[in-house]
């Protein structure tokens, strides 16, 4: 991926790979073949011209096969960030990214302004326990600049056997030199649900990435900590920094918490495109429910705050979510690679669009000082960062960011504070949750003892 051609990779299987976690799987049929007009075929002609132009006249010898293969890559760059050819290595790789276990770094990354950028390190991970941060620009690996390095190459310099040794030197806002991080290359193994007791009485449930088992161990989770506590007060679904997965994932956990009702619909052009996905009775509808997002909360992550937002289910808390509302389908093709493709556009169920948009919270809180928090903004990655991201569906007032212009200036010496996320007393956004949660059950006392 060059300057114009972003994608978000997951530094996956040895260090590398193309890892989707912001892609949703949709269950589509999709017409692959239809009639070409005649200026198509003249411009395919071209095409084949310029292949043998270039084999016969390039300064070295090519391969065919990669001739094709980047040209592939550059008609599916040509069309938004999410749309990519997965070669079969590629494919595998996501296959098993989407099982939760593969070996590498646990870095999330893209290409920002022509600048190799870490999205988001993944929790319990090398990059994670080394103090890698999101925002977190690669200048070298192992003493390479990544300058004019594309993704792929990037990711190919950081794979490596499990054990083996890599140093990455980042560029963070407000450190004047770089850092060097050293790591040691490791298998990875996402937890995608985790859980605890917060106080007698209320559940904190925090999910990571939506997998293949994610609603199954949310819900013996959730089991789990009833029989533990008793009828459960009140509960925080934590889903910042989660960079989203499987859409029937995102589905079913928000049919754990709805009883009726839509929960998310999808338009494309074909109408096996036009999808409407609803809660059904039974599961957690009765729990009072906090839900923590942020920036990093994409994807599969928007349509489940998204669905318990417009049903009143749940309070939102945070800040304004990545904004990602477009639908990813895996195309398999011959050879065993694939192409993921953008079909559909997903809406919640009051008909919003999250496209470059995003969910805005109930309650708008930052995690950090000021200083801090405009930094992120600066530096922070969202949908409408990416180049060649579709527009905001809708142009509903009040709907883009609106941050002053001035809050890109970072102090360069910043204050070491202590947030840590999940903890009560370090995760200010958390402890808000839980005060919401307990006013909630005394309003609820004090209405039942009024009517009693």
């Amino acid at each position: 991926m060059m300057h114009r051609k972003r994608r978000r990779i997951l530094v996956g299987l040895v260090a590398g790979g193309i890892g989707l976690s912001v892609v949703l799987f949709g269950g589509y049929g999709l017409n692959l073949v239809s009639a070409v007009d005649r200026s198509t075929y003249e411009d395919l002609e071209a095409f084949t011209n310029v292949l043998a132009i270039v084999r016969k006249n390039y300064v070295e010898e090519t391969e065919t096969q990669a001739l094709i293969e980047g040209a592939i890559n550059g008609m599916l760059g040509a069309l938004d960030p999410h749309s990519a050819y997965l070669t079969p290595d590629s494919y595998k790789e996501l296959q098993v990214d989407t099982e939760g276990s593969f070996g590498g770094l646990g870095i999330e990354i893209t290409i920002r302004d022509g600048i190799l950028t870490v999205v988001s390190p993944i929790e319990d991970t090398p990059a994670y326990r080394a103090g890698v941060q999101a925002g977190d620009q690669i200048i070298k690996i192992n003493d390479e600049l990544t300058k004019d390095m594309s993704l792929i190459q990037a990711v190919k310099k950081m794979r490596g056997k499990q054990g083996t040794e890599i140093t990455i030197s980042v560029r963070r806002e407000g450190v004047p030199r770089l850092i060097d991080v050293p790591l040691v290359r490791e298998v990875i193994q996402i937890r995608s649900v985790k859980s605890k007791t917060l106080e007698d009485g209320y559940a904190y449930i925090r999910v990571t990435q939506f997998q293949d088992q994610t609603s199954h161990d949310l819900d013996a989770a959730l089991q789990k900590l009833g029989q533990e506590n008793g009828q459960l007060q009140g509960m925080v679904l934590d889903l910042r920094n989660n960079p989203g997965g499987l859409l029937s994932q995102a589905v079913k956990v928000s049919d754990l918490f709805l009883s009726s009702g839509m929960i998310v619909y999808t338009e494309g052009r074909l109408e096996s495109q036009q999808q409407k996905y609803f809660a059904h009775p039974g599961g957690y509808t009765d729990i009072p429910m906090v839900v923590l997002v942020n920036g990093g909360s994409a994807s599969a992550s928007e349509i489940v705050a998204g669905a318990v937002q417009d049903h009143g289910r749940a309070v939102v808390l945070g800040t304004k979510t990545f904004g990602k509302g477009s639908v990813q389908t895996i195309l398999p093709v011959d050879g065993g690679a694939a192409l993921r493709l953008t079909t559909a556009m997903y809406f919640t169920p009051n008909g919003r669009s999250i496209q470059v948009t995003g969910i805005a919270p109930d309650i708008e809180l930052e995690n950090l000082p000021e200083a801090y928090a405009a930094a992120r903004r600066r530096h922070g990655v969202r949908e409408e960062n990416l180049s060649g991201h579709f527009d905001s569906i809708s142009s509903t007032p009040g709907t883009a960011d609106d941050s002053p212009a001035d809050a890109e200036a970072a102090p360069q010496a910043l204050p070491e504070i202590d947030i840590k996320e999940g903890e009560l007393g370090k995760d200010p956004q958390l402890d808000r949750a839980l005060d919401l949660l307990k006013s909630w059950k005394v309003f609820q006392t004090t209405v039942a003892e009024a009517k009693g």
